[in-house]
């Protein structure tokens, strides 16, 4: 099985401080759509790991992201892909799960989802916690420069980093290499 696992806010979808919040507030990154579109048409299971905090501040109830997430899923396949699941961590900062990044417990639970060894596999960031889940769940971390990408490429990235423009530059250089 060939997987990627993607961040979805400064990856998939424009990023905000006050939090996407509502289905309006999500908007696809130039590009995003259609290369997910052309990962998913290559053979690629492709999965979302995502931190919401929100959720836990209050800021959006679970039908609320189920909406945003419901728009995700349908403008990605108006573009012709597939997004085959969307993992989340719905807990704040401060409660202690093994879920939120940057732990790699969503890393984990994907790997048991698909009985995948997540060895290698790519996964696609744009903030240091992003990258620092996927390097210790054993995936190769692909910065992108979108979202918080630029700030992000300016710290001590995990062994093994990989750098995009952006989501469509990902796609393009794994579909190259295979």
């Amino acid at each position: 099985m060939k997987l990627i696992i993607l961040d979805r806010d400064g990856v998939i979808n424009q990023d905000s401080d006050a939090f996407i919040k509502n289905p309006d507030e999500w908007i696809a990154l130039p590009g995003s759509l259609a290369a997910i579109a052309r990962l998913s048409q290559a053979g690629y299971t492709v999965t979302v790991a995502t931190n919401q905090s929100g959720l836990a501040r209050g800021l959006f109830d679970t039908p609320t992201l189920n909406a945003i997430h419901a728009k995700l899923y349908r403008e990605v396949a108006q573009a012709g892909g597939l997004v085959d699941s969307i993992f989340l961590c719905p807990h704040g900062p401060q409660d202690g799960c093994s879920c939120r990044k940057p732990l790699p417990g969503m890393y984990h639970d994907i790997a048991r989802r698909y009985d995948a060894d997540l060895t290698g596999v790519p996964a696609v960031g744009d903030s240091l916690r992003d990258l620092q889940a996927a390097s210790a769940a054993g995936c190769t971390p692909w910065l992108v420069l979108t979202g918080n990408g630029p700030k992000t490429q300016q710290g001590e990235l995990p062994p093994g980093t990989r750098i995009a423009a952006d989501l469509s530059a990902v796609a393009d250089a794994l579909l190259q290499e295979a």
